[in-house]
C-alpha cells in the first residue's frame, strides 16, 4: 500500500470561452491608444543634423512650419514651398495661420505658442527669412529650428 499513487493521463482542459473577450478588449486599446500621423507632409524634408539638442517637454503648445520643395514638382514648381497644417502657404498666410493655432489654444497658454520650423538642409536663407519676418509680424516670438541627433562614430 503506497500512500501516493501516480496520476496517469489525466488531461486538464482549458477553458477558452474567454479568449475572444479578450483579444476584442486587445485590440479595442490599441485602436484607442495609437496616434496616427495628423499630416501629410507635402514637401521634401532632409533635416540637418545638430551637436547640442533640447528635448521639449510640451508638445501641445507647438505648431509645425514644414519648409522645402515640393514632392509635385510639376503641379507646384522646384521653388522652396511653406507648409502649415496640410497646406502649402506663401509667407503673407502666415501671420493668419499663427492666428488660427493661437486660437485652438486655451487662453492661459496663448502667449507660449511656440512654432517650430523643419526646413530641408538644401532650402537657401531667403525663404526661412521670409517666415521669420513673419513670425514676428504675428508676435510668433518662440521659434525653433528642428534637427536630427548627431550621430558620433568612434
Amino acid at each position: 500500500m503506497s500512500k501516493f499513487k501516480k496520476k496517469t493521463n489525466t488531461q486538464t482542459n482549458i477553458p477558452t470561452s474567454a479568449l475572444p473577450d479578450i483579444i476584442f478588449m486587445l485590440l479595442f486599446f490599441f485602436m484607442v491608444t495609437t496616434v496616427l500621423r495628423e499630416q501629410a507632409i507635402l514637401v521634401e524634408q532632409k533635416i540637418p543634423q545638430a551637436t547640442q539638442l533640447q528635448k521639449l517637454q510640451k508638445k501641445t503648445l507647438i505648431s509645425y512650419i514644414y519648409i522645402g520643395k515640393p514632392k509635385n514638382t510639376a503641379l507646384y514648381g522646384s521653388e522652396p514651398r511653406f507648409q502649415a497644417n496640410d497646406a502649402l502657404i506663401t509667407a503673407p498666410d502666415i501671420v493668419q495661420w499663427v492666428n488660427q493655432e493661437r486660437d485652438m489654444l486655451p487662453e492661459a497658454d496663448r502667449g507660449l505658442i511656440t512654432i517650430s520650423m523643419k526646413v530641408d538642409k538644401d532650402v537657401k536663407m531667403g525663404p526661412i527669412s521670409d517666415v521669420q519676418t513673419e513670425l514676428r509680424n504675428a508676435d510668433a516670438r518662440r521659434v525653433l529650428y528642428a534637427s536630427t541627433g548627431k550621430i558620433y562614430q568612434d
